[in-house]
């Protein structure tokens, strides 16, 4: 059975080119009714024109969906409420939210104003957390709702020059730890892709020999999964380029347990290092306490 989106309702931001644009093609071709938000400005987020989303409208339209414009920036709380809002003044519902707007304003950290670190974080973080925030009540009434971040390697290992970037992109990491756990019993499933592409963003970061395999369309069938009915994942971060697809996932090492009761000295410490840092037996982290209650419970500190 194909993967279909029929009488579902997506948003999709920062669609009027690149990455965003090859989601809502996909999305719309396979049924779904999308809102192609995108003001339309500039790589550091300068500028507007709406002839961006209105091309892509367009372009789904003629080919048989259905579309509509939305020209709002997700950097202002007031105008991400307005995304959301055309979905539902439009067809009545939402049921997929991919956010994927975004901007860059790189340099290296010595050099960056603060207002070009705060801007970049205003988009990519609190405009993507400014549309969660304006979709959640609605997706929890409804009982169901598909979420898809946008994360980047240059968060998750770190990219020269983009100490702005790579900060906000850890932080929606951060946002769907938390909301996999808010929304699961209302089927709301919040999930994060780190693309990898060649589009205008990244044209000039690109060694020439790998641009012409980093199409933009080889990243969107993984977001559409992810959008999908069928996926039941939750809390994952999923890494997409080229073709290629993996999971990314945090890990923990069995590290070195000292007994609480007693006191623990830097030098301990110190001399644990090789343990401590040892990846060999390294299991995926994803409780807030690691493995150190089950620890405190093998030396007999609780029960």
């Amino acid at each position: 059975m194909d993967v279909r989106f029929d009488d579902r309702v997506a948003i999709v931001t920062g669609a009027g080119a690149g990455l965003g644009r090859q989601h809502a093609l996909l999305l719309a071709s396979r049924g779904a009714k999308v809102v192609v938000n995108d003001p339309g400005g500039a790589v550091d987020g300068t500028g507007g024109a709406n002839a961006a989303a209105d091309a892509v409208v367009a372009q789904i339209k003629a080919a048989g969906g259905q579309a509509v414009a939305s020209y709002a920036s997700v950097a202002e709380e007031a105008a991400a409420q307005t995304i959301i809002d055309t979905a539902i003044k439009t067809w009545g519902r939402l049921d997929i939210l991919v956010n994927n707007a975004g901007i860059l304003r790189d340099k290296a950290f010595n050099n960056m104003t603060m207002a070009d670190y705060e801007f970049v974080n205003q988009v990519h973080h609190f405009g993507t957390a400014y549309c969660i925030k304006a979709a959640w009540p609605i997706m929890r009434k409804q009982s169901y709702g598909r979420i898809v971040v946008t994360t980047s390697g240059s968060g998750t290992v770190g990219n020269f020059g983009q100490a702005n970037y790579g900060a906000a992109k850890m932080a929606v990491n951060g946002l769907i730890n938390v909301l996999r756990h808010e929304g699961a019993k209302y089927n709301i499933r919040c999930n994060a892709i780190s693309p990898s592409a060649y589009t205008r963003m990244t044209e000039s970061l690109l060694p020439p020999d790998i641009a012409p395999w980093m199409k933009p369309e080889l990243v969107s069938p993984m977001v559409a999964w992810l959008c999908s009915e069928e996926c039941d994942q939750n809390g994952e971060i999923m890494a997409a380029t080229a073709g290629g697809y993996a999971r990314v996932q945090y890990f923990v090492s069995e590290g070195a347990q000292f007994d609480p009761a007693e006191s623990v000295t830097i030098e301990m410490v110190r001399d644990s290092l090789d343990r401590i840092r040892d990846l060999s037996d390294a299991k995926p982290y994803f409780g807030m306490m690691g493995n150190v209650v089950e620890k405190l419970r093998e030396m007999g500190r609780i029960k």
